[in-house]
């Protein structure tokens, strides 16, 4: 298997992308700590994975809290008896909505979790993969990290400043033998697209049907789509990659069609 022996932890993996990347790593032969704001929901795709519990474990987390992140990793190093040697910073909200009517309370929470907390998830689990010798550090960006949209103000800042981050640490760690990167999707079939939807149109079906349409490859990108580009990038086989943020947006990055 890929991953066969590897420790991994994945935050914001209750459900959506998250979820599947922590059933597809543990498919490929990875120990895997499922963790989540949702203590519940992260138990419960544990379960999943292993009922036993000797080879998945749900932790509740919040990332933008920097004694959350620390408990994680030491919560994850005991579980699993051994450094981290791939940590995915999945943890992120969404923002929709006119720029001038957003409460401070509604951006300021975009930037805690998808910034700060992406900042400080990430310097947790580096103590941790510096003593691992095949670390892995992947991000959750957005096709909105490299393009932009009217209404996802502040999404869209928070997503372009994830690219920076890679670009940043990638330089710092990769001569301590870290690879970080990561896989930007664009509109994917999950709840949180579901919900950011229903924000914003009466018909989300229909609102779907619109996306799709302007896709070049006429479909939404699926989780398992995601997790199968989360074991790329952290598997042997992507070992000279660093630095990248993989385009995973069925083409929709390319240009209007």
């Amino acid at each position: 298997m890929t991953l066969d022996g590897y420790a991994a932890v994945i935050t914001g993996a209750g459900s959506g992308m998250g979820a599947a990347v922590a059933r597809r790593f543990a498919r490929e032969g990875a120990r895997v700590v499922v963790s989540d704001i949702d203590e519940a929901a992260a138990t419960v795709v544990a379960r999943e994975i292993d009922p036993s519990g000797r080879r998945a474990v749900g932790i509740r987390c919040d990332v933008a809290e920097a004694a959350d992140c620390a408990e994680l990793v030491a919560g994850a190093e005991r579980f699993l008896g051994s450094p981290i040697d791939v940590f995915m910073a999945n943890a992120g909200v969404s923002f929709a909505g006119d720029f001038l009517e957003a409460s401070p309370e509604a951006l300021r929470r975009v930037v805690d979790v998808n910034v700060t907390g992406s900042i400080l998830s990430a310097q947790a689990a580096l103590r941790s993969l510096l003593r691992s010798p095949r670390a892995s550090l992947v991000f959750t960006g957005s096709i909105s990290g490299v393009t932009a949209r009217a209404r996802r103000s502040v999404y869209n800042a928070s997503k372009h400043a994830l690219t920076g981050l890679v670009k940043a640490l990638a330089l710092e760690f990769g001569p301590c033998g870290v690879r970080v990167n990561a896989i930007a999707p664009g509109s994917t079939d999950t709840p949180f697209l579901r919900a950011h939807l229903a924000k914003v149109s009466p018909d989300v079906d229909r609102a779907i049907g619109e996306i799709v349409g302007a896709m070049p490859l006429g479909r939404l990108v699926s989780p398992e789509d995601f997790a199968d580009a989360a074991v790329f990038l952290v598997s042997p086989a992507a070992r000279s990659v660093t630095g990248h943020v993989l385009m995973l947006d069925g083409g929709a990055s390319a240009g209007r069609m």
